[in-house]
């Protein structure tokens, strides 16, 4: 099943839940002593959207970006307001279809690659209705 976007939503900047924050680093191999102390209060919306503005969440659908980490269910911020650089992680809209797909732009021309072998490429001709909706800047997901 390749990756596609299956739901859009808007973020809701109006609220803010700020959840305590403690800046000390967890340990990923032997455990560390851990501050006692709480650094601050972290709000997501001001450490994940950058233009509140031109920003939307997708709800990633399939299994063709698992190499980029975007599971299916992942939610997926876009940012609209960015530029797409060859590389990108973006949502297109490709024959009236919304997918997510690392755009590569060479000598001229646009490729959509999967981040899963088991998908093909797909390069953009002009007979191709084609448009960047906007560049994927993070993602979430349950473990």
């Amino acid at each position: 099943m390749k990756t596609t976007g299956e739901i859009v939503y808007r973020p809701d900047s109006s609220t803010q839940y700020l959840q305590s924050f403690f800046d000390v680093g967890v340990s990923a191999g032997f455990p560390s002593p851990a501050a006692d102390y709480e650094e601050g209060k972290l709000d997501l919306n001001r450490h994940l959207i950058r233009n509140p503005a031109a920003t939307f969440f997708v709800k990633a659908n399939g299994d063709s970006m698992i190499g980029a980490g975007i599971h299916s269910g992942d939610i997926l911020i876009v940012d609209r307001s960015l530029e797409p650089k060859d590389k990108s992680v973006v949502i297109a809209v490709i024959n009236g279809e919304l997918t997510v797909k690392k755009i590569r732009i060479r000598n001229r021309k646009i490729i959509l690659e999967p981040e899963n072998h088991n998908y093909p490429v797909q390069e953009i001709t002009p007979d191709t209705d084609f448009e960047v909706w906007g560049v994927v800047t993070s993602v979430i997901h349950r473990l």
